[in-house]
């Protein structure tokens, strides 16, 4: 559970719905056309620039932001200098066993591939496509999102156009100018706050974690590499310690 996206969005909420509170009542920015204008544009909007199977796979990434588990790197990082250490020893038929106890299916095929006496240059081949396509299906949700940060405000302009127009059509009635105004201006609101307060900070926060998958996939990819080219274990560890560097810039930027 990420305490720090959930605090992020409930603290945003009160302190949006706090500062209507303090001047006004809360119905007064209660407009239910202007949140079919916003959303039902922006959603509108996605499908027609992404395929209906990314699109609805935006649901369950989604959850990526408030529930997220990954190996830690550096834990990684010791069961492969453990496993080049056991190679070393007793062959890469001795890591045999490790194929069995990893739940990385990453990791398992590429132990599978040292087993059977894969070519290095194929084995880095397979891996790299596979981290790849992995990496191409991770950034589907972050854009989805990104992109629905940038719809939302723009139908939220549109909402605030139609609005005016309507008051521009009853001059007539002065006393229904005030209210109409307020509603063409809530649609703006909307936009802003969906787009600002919950769109782009969680397609910034799956960019992360997207980055701390593909780090540890490559460190998967390095370690395989190095155990397949039967390099001293402890030259790959200096190796893959490196990407610690990178995932704390990762870790520091969120």
């Amino acid at each position: 559970m990420d305490i720090a996206s959930i605090v992020g969005v409930v603290s945003g909420m009160g302190f949006v719905l706090g500062t209507i509170l303090l001047g006004s009542s809360l119905m007064t920015f209660v407009n239910i056309p202007s949140v079919l204008i916003v959303m039902g544009g922006t959603l509108a909007a996605v499908m027609i620039g992404y395929p209906l199977g990314d699109f609805l796979s935006i649901f369950k990434t989604s959850m990526k932001i408030f529930i997220f588990k990954i190996q830690a790197p550096e834990e990684i990082i010791a069961n492969l200098v453990e496993t080049s250490n056991k190679a070393r020893k007793g062959g890469l038929l001795s890591i045999e066993g490790d194929i069995q106890t990893t739940s990385d299916p990453y990791l398992a095929q590429a132990l599978q591939m040292t087993v059977d006496g894969v070519k290095t240059a194929d084995i880095a081949a397979i891996m790299q496509k596979k981290m790849a396509l992995t990496k191409k299906n991770l950034d589907v949700g972050s854009n989805i999102l990104s992109s629905m940060g940038a719809y939302a405000p723009a139908f939220g302009m549109i909402g605030t156009l139609i609005g005016l127009v309507q008051m521009l059509a009853s001059l007539d009635d002065p006393s229904s100018i005030g209210p109409k105004m307020a509603v063409a201006m809530i649609t703006t609101f909307y936009g802003a706050v969906m787009a600002n307060l919950f769109f782009i900070p969680m397609s910034d926060k799956l960019t992360g974690r997207n980055e701390e998958e593909i780090i540890n996939m490559n460190i998967i990819f390095e370690g395989i590499i190095s155990i397949r080219e039967g390099e001293h274990p402890k030259l790959m560890e200096d190796k893959l310690n490196i990407y610690l560097g990178d995932t704390k810039e990762s870790k520091e930027k969120k």
